[in-house]
Parts: C-alpha cells; sequence; structure tokens
C-alpha cells in the first residue's frame, strides 16, 4: 500500500470482482524508533506513504464507491501519540497527528450525509508494532497495554455510533484528554523521557 497507486488498485481490484467497499478500516501503517537523523529516510518517507498518503487515497477512492451505493463507513487508526509531538518516534507521531486531523474534519463533512467516518485512536496494546518499530517490549507501558481484541471492539462501536474519536481504555482517554491541558514543553519533555 505504501506504493504510489496501489490504494486505488487494491479498490479497482475489488471493484472488477463486483464489490464494493462498505466498511473501510486504515489499519495499514507502522512506527519506527530512533532519533529522527539516526533512521533510515527512505523508511521513514515510507511509513508517511503508508500511515498518510495510502490511508487518504483509500478514503478518497472509497467515499465516492460510497456516495454513489448510498452510504458506508470509514474507520481510520490513529493513536493517542496523535495528541503530542514524540521525540524519538518523530515521523510516527506526526504521522498519526494527520490521521487524527484528517478523520476527525471527515466525520464533520459526511456525518448528516450517510457515511460514518471515525478515528480510532488505541494506546499501548499488545501486537507486533514494537517488533516493527525497534523495541521489543512496551516497557513501562507493558501493564497498561491493551489486548487487540477490546481495542477492536470499542472502534467498530465507535464507528458504528459514527463517533468521531474512540479512545479505548480509561487510562488512555486520560492521557488524551488532559494533554492539551499542559504546557507543549512539558507534554514533549514527558514524551521524549518514556522508555520502550
Amino acid at each position: 500500500l505504501s506504493e504510489p497507486g496501489m490504494a486505488t488498485k487494491v479498490v479497482a481490484e475489488a471493484m472488477t470482482r463486483g464489490l464494493w467497499v462498505r466498511t473501510l478500516i486504515n489499519n495499514a501503517g507502522f512506527g519506527l524508533r530512533g532519533r529522527f537523523d539516526e533512521l533510515s529516510l527512505p523508511r521513514q518517507l515510507e511509513m508517511i506513504d503508508l500511515n498518510i498518503r495510502a490511508l487518504t487515497n483509500l478514503s478518497f477512492v472509497v467515499i465516492n464507491d460510497m456516495v454513489l451505493k448510498g452510504g458506508g463507513s470509514i474507520l481510520n487508526v490513529a493513536s493517542t501519540a496523535a495528541f503530542q509531538a514524540g521525540p524519538n518516534m518523530a515521523v510516527y507521531f506526526a504521522s498519526k497527528a494527520y490521521v487524527l486531523s484528517f478523520t476527525e474534519a471527515l466525520h464533520e463533512e459526511w456525518k448528516d450525509r450517510g457515511i460514518k467516518v471515525s478515528a480510532l485512536c488505541p494506546g499501548p496494546t499488545r501486537t507486533e508494532f514494537g517488533e516493527v518499530a525497534g523495541f521489543e517490549t512496551l516497557g513501562q507501558f507493558d501493564r497498561l497495554a491493551m489486548e487487540a481484541g477490546p481495542v477492536v471492539k470499542a472502534g467498530l462501536e465507535g464507528l458504528d455510533n459514527n463517533r468521531a474519536v474512540v479512545i479505548p481504555g480509561t487510562t488512555n482517554k486520560i492521557g488524551a484528554w488532559s494533554t492539551p491541558c499542559a504546557p507543549r514543553s512539558v507534554v514533549r519533555r514527558i514524551a521524549g523521557s518514556l522508555k520502550f
């Protein structure tokens, strides 16, 4: 999906088979841990292509089809990372901020026009994310990490209820909604000090 035009090809392939996307879940994505200048630039650009470009492309293509078919749903997977800057994961956090902002905008544009759009913002979740990003455990987040099942359930329920933003788990909600209350300089320092 990170390759140019691939998102459109995926939807076109479905259409040639007589199928249409009634519910799109944009969950493809990855992160990288490390200082910006020490990480591979091509890999970071690939992250932007997948986390942002492919998600945007897929959303555009399916919305046009959903309009013709009379409705549909889009769930874009963001993260609690979307609510703050992320030293040592700069591009990943920034990409999730885009996903959150973009999804909230689409939600407003389509909420009264038959298409549901929600952003799922999970916190630490037990998946293979850490292995790809460059850390083997969730470190200090291990005890707070959610299993994937409840995260998926919360996302689908939120989408069904057409909630703009879905944050599963009480701890994640507190963290996400308290972030704007603290000075950004403090939030940056805290995020940069977290150990994985």
